[in-house]
């Protein structure tokens, strides 16, 4: 559990405030103070005492030039024209040291400090700023000298000396209340805030910074305000507040825009990075870095391209790409130490060690954080002197020099806490119950894993975006994978004290909560009475990102730079991130939000209630070193430990792969005997596989209905094409004796059901929707058969059809003929009065965002279907493209965004489409995609595939499913089954790709 730690930068300022204006103002109030800082009568003495000569009027002349153009290098805020600034100050400096003039002289001295700081070179700016301030106290520029020592304070900081620096800015603070300058007050509390923030003192920061905000806004200071709301935004990211901290860093990076401060823009840029790292998103973690390297190049800042290099090589680790970690972490480690950076040093030579560490090569990490550790003490920083602590810990526990870890251990322990370290904290605590574990201490684990498992839970709650939540949710799954193994250990050691049903509860704990939280808000209807604003803003967002879509696909065919590409796509990502944002707006000032009360994850005398005497619960959860297997009927809980992750996954990888062999080669056109040997190679890996996940529970299986809550990549996979247990005759599959239900957690069908009991049946049968147009040269619209190209008219929804197949790495959406003969064969088993068709042209958006399907039980949508596994918002149903007139129909996708906004009050739910039971993986979370778009807007059951289907095979399938069901009066369940099992007993369809994609999700009772 070895914490990898990311380096931050924080704003400071210079006078009163870090921007590329802070040279201007710092020399504005000396000139100032030259100007009216002296009564007229003192500066007409100076002029009688001393008149200037026409030689010295004409140095005074050259020097303002010389001083001007420094000014106007400095606005360029490169590196090369800092140092040509540098340059033409010390020119100007030569100058008013000749005629005299002593404001100039420390003007120009500032000048020339504020740039070396700038660069990062700390004791040149140190040097000029001494320099300047005696000669500020000697002219009684107050303004200046309070100025001056915020400047010295700033670059003390940059040096870790953090006492020191507290010493200028208290010194400073109080001749800025005295001179009245509220800006410079407002600058100094914010820099006093920064100390204490790094010295591990959040409350006393954030009392500083608090104090600051609303002077930077009443004195117009736009720059200053947002230093200060980034400022906030990086100690609630410490405090473990990651929503909060990414709300004021969201406020503070327009402003720095607006304002031209491309440093703080930069600053900004790669501290949202840093958020979204230690959330899991790794790549819109690496996004944000993107954008902030190379302004921090071009403006010449030195110690921000350190920090944010630091933050790549620390991403890189994390991706398991160590090589490429070292070359970033390498590059910057010397930059910190050119700029005099101690505590970044000290980051980046622990993020070393962490990438050693990683690789396993334990005394090289060791090296690393010996050589961190003594810098982060000096400079005080305290949390970063637990992190390291920490992972000394970590690397003499893998040396097994348990004694030393836990000394370690417990100097870091104290430490987080002390500096509000929620995430080390929890980190540590993690890491002494693996010690104790390991020890064989087994209790002294369990308490120490408790207390980590409640930190974790609350910094959990406090991210609002459903998002981010399971994006942290995923990231500390390794803590509730080894609370599971150690439940188990110690049910192993003692069987009666009921640790194994406790380990059952926690595996409850870490699944699919996020999906646990919608349906509670569905069953609120949380949506109501929220502002209509928002709900415009939605839609307008919705319209944005297709128009977006449209623009990007079209661009290929004109041959488009690779920029103007990049630009769209950057734009769409950013339309995405404000859908997502808005989506947590909508859902936080709801009027019902408040109040809502998230339902706790079941136990097992809950979960047991759940089930029924013909069902069986599998419930799986998959371990590095060991996975684990709950079997459970309503009055009994068995328990098996399986081989680990890897086995399991690799097994259920290549059984996964030969399934879909056949979207790739038309399996209906090869000979017999190859046929065969696809069928056999098959039957195999589905007995491998079943020989891993079923086999120790054979004997508990018998004919009952098996309610499969799978882990990992067994998510993937039709439990129903799985060999029976321990058969020793030719391919059976588990269907033949079981019905199939899966389930994303026990909970998720408790909390579904109580939504189900309170609602009356929908009056009338079925609706079906198939055979949408989705082309211009589809010969329903042209009447010619159709041609190769559709024409650039064909617009928006098609674009973003075939970015999601991209993502999908699928081809074109071409006509599904099956899908009409499908509903037709369907529609014959109801009354015309009982159901609801739409085909063509007006199988579109109008249609399945109608009301009117509230009225139906039954539901089919026979046609494309998509679920993205890169961006689950953009996951969709395909509709009619265009209308009879050939226009294009807007919207032409029902997204999961529009399924949510539904209100059905179906029994049954079916997507006859390819992949609608796939998504995006999120550990903890499991598949997000269409399934629970579909049971929060109401659908009992849901029918949804694994695989691109066969169009035939499909159109066979659902007239049995639906048949059975109608006629037959039976359950989803078995309806699903029993149509199965026909295809299968075909010789023609024996193969389980044509059958086994559908899947059944949510409730199985009738």
């Amino acid at each position: 559990m070895n914490r990898c730690e990311k380096s931050q930068w924080a704003f400071w300022c210079l006078l009163p405030n870090f921007t590329r204006y802070g040279l201007i103002l710092s020399l504005s109030v000396v000139m100032l103070a030259d100007a009216v800082g002296a009564t007229p009568k003192s500066r007409g003495l100076q002029i009688a005492q001393q008149p200037e000569t026409t030689q010295q009027n004409t140095t005074r002349a050259a020097a303002e030039r010389l001083s001007q153009e420094g000014m106007q290098l400095f606005q360029q805020e490169t590196a090369e024209s800092l140092r040509q600034a540098i340059a033409k100050y010390q020119e100007a400096l030569k100058l008013w040291q000749q005629v005299d003039d002593k404001h100039w002289e420390a003007a120009t001295l500032v000048g020339i400090g504020a740039v070396y700081d700038l660069l990062g070179e700390n004791q040149e700016a140190l040097k000029y700023y001494n320099q300047a301030l005696p000669i500020l106290r000697a002219v009684g520029n107050r303004e200046g000298e309070a100025g001056i020592l915020v400047c010295i304070g700033g670059v003390y900081n940059n040096l870790g000396e953090n006492q020191e620096a507290l010493k200028y800015y208290n010194q400073a603070l109080p001749i800025h209340r005295a001179v009245g300058d509220k800006g410079g007050e407002a600058s100094t509390l914010s820099n006093i805030g920064l100390v204490y923030d790094s010295l591990g003192e959040k409350q006393e920061a954030l009392k500083y910074y608090n104090q600051a905000l609303p002077i930077r806004r009443a004195v117009g200071d736009k720059g200053g305000e947002a230093t200060t709301l980034s400022n906030i935004g990086l100690v609630y990211n410490s405090s473990g507040e990651k929503q909060e901290a990414l709300k004021y860093l969201n406020q503070a990076l327009p402003i720095l825009r607006a304002v031209g401060d491309r440093r703080g823009e930069a600053s900004t840029l790669s501290n949202i990075g840093l958020v979204y790292d230690s959330l899991g998103e790794n790549q819109e973690a690496l996004k944000y870095y993107n954008q902030a390297l190379p302004i921090r190049r071009a403006v010449g800042d030195r110690r921000g391209e350190a920090t944010t290099l630091s933050n790549i090589g620390g991403f890189y680790n994390d991706l398991g790409e160590k090589q490429e970690a070292l070359k970033y972490l390498n590059q910057a480690l010397p930059i910190r130490r050119a700029v005099g950076d101690k505590g970044g040093e000290a980051t980046t030579l622990n993020s070393i060690g962490n990438v050693y560490y990683s690789l396993g090569e334990k005394q090289e990490a060791l090296k690393y954080y010996n050589l961190a550790l003594p810098i982060r003490r000096a400079v005080g920083d305290r949390g970063g002197e637990a992190t390291t602590l920490n992972n000394i810990g970590a690397v003499y526990n893998s040396l097994e020099e348990k004694q030393e870890a836990l000394k370690y251990y417990n100097q870091a322990l104290p430490i987080n806490r002390a500096v509000g370290d929620k995430e080390g904290e929890a980190a540590t605590l993690g890491n002494i119950a693996s010690l104790e574990r390991d020890r064989g201490n087994l209790q002294q684990a369990l308490t120490q894993v408790e207390a980590a498992i409640k930190i974790i839970e609350d910094l959990r709650t406090k991210v609002d975006s459903q998002e981010l939540r399971a994006s942290y949710f995923a990231s500390q799954q390794g803590v509730y994978k080894f609370y599971i193994d150690l439940l188990m250990q110690l049910h192993k050691k003692d069987p009666s004290k009921g640790y194994d049903a406790l380990a059952l509860h926690i595996s409850e704990r870490s699944r699919a909560r996020g999906l646990l939280e919608l349906l509670t808000e569905a069953n609120a209807n949380i949506r109501k009475g929220v502002d209509p604003q928002l709900l415009a803003e939605e839609q307008d967002l919705r319209q944005k990102i297709d128009a977006t879509a449209k623009l990007r696909q079209e661009l290929p065919t004109q041959k488009a730079p690779t920029t103007v590409i990049q630009k769209l796509e950057q734009e769409s990502a950013n339309l995405l991130n404000q859908y997502r944002e808005l989506q947590t707006k909508i859902r936080t000032t709801s009027p019902k939000y408040a109040a809502l009360k998230y339902p706790d994850p079941l136990k097992l005398p809950q979960i047991q209630q759940q089930l029924d005497q013909d069902t069986l619960l599998l419930q799986y959860s998959l371990g590095e070193e060991r996975s684990y297997l709950w079997a459970v009927t309503p009055n009994s809980l068995n328990t098996y430990e399986l081989p680990g992750k890897e086995a399991i996954e690799k097994s259920a990888g290549r059984f996964q792969e030969l399934l879909k062999k056949c979207q790739y080669v038309k399996c209906q056109d090869l000979p017999e005997d190859q046929k065969a040997k696809d069928l056999q190679e098959i039957s195999q890996a589905a007995t491998q596989l079943s020989k891993l996940v079923l086999a120790p529970v054979a004997e508990k299986l018998g004919k009952k209905r098996l309610v499969i809550v799978a882990d990992g990549a067994l998510q993937e996979i039709p439990f129903a094409a799985l060999s029976e247990p321990n058969q020793k005759s030719n391919y059976q599959p588990l269907l033949v004796n079981h019905e199939i239900v899966n389930l994303p957690s026990v909970t998720a069908i408790a909390i579904h059901r109580q939504d189900l009991k309170q609602r009356q049946p929908a009056p009338k049968t079925l609706a079906v929707l198939a055979d949408p147009v989705f082309a211009a040269n589809d010969q329903r619209f042209t009447g010619k058969p159709e041609s190769e190209s559709p024409g650039p008219e064909l617009s928006l929804q098609r674009s973003s059809l075939q970015r999601s197949a991209k993502n999908l790495k699928r081809g074109e959406w071409g006509r599904l003929p099956g899908t009409l003969t499908e509903a037709n064969q369907i529609l014959k088993l109801v009354s015309p009065d009982q159901s609801l068709k739409a085909f063509d042209f007006d199988a579109n958006y109008n249609w399945a965002t109608s009301e009117k399907l509230k009225q139906y039980r039954f539901i089919l949508f026979a046609t494309h279907g998509f679920a993205d596994p890169l961006n689950p918002e953009l996951s969709g149903i395909i509709l009619s493209q265009i209308d009879k007139q050939g226009k294009p129909q807007t919207p032409g996708i029902l997204r999961l965004g529009d399924i949510f906004n539904l209100d059905w009050n179906a029994d049954v739910v079916v997507l006859s489409a390819c992949e609608t039971g796939l998504g995006k993986d999120v550990q903890g979370e499991g598949l997000m995609g269409l399934t629970r778009g579909l049971m929060y807007a109401g659908a009992r059951t849901a029918v949804v595939s694994l695989w691109q289907v066969n169009d035939t095979a499909t159109s066979k399938l659902m007239p049995q499913f639906y048949t059975t069901m109608l006629q037959q009066k039976v359950s989803p369940t078995i309806a699903l089954r029993e149509s199965q099992l026909k295809l299968w007993q075909q010789k023609a369809w024996q193969n389980p790709y044509y059958w086994a994609a559908f899947t059944l999700q949510g409730e199985w009772r009738n």
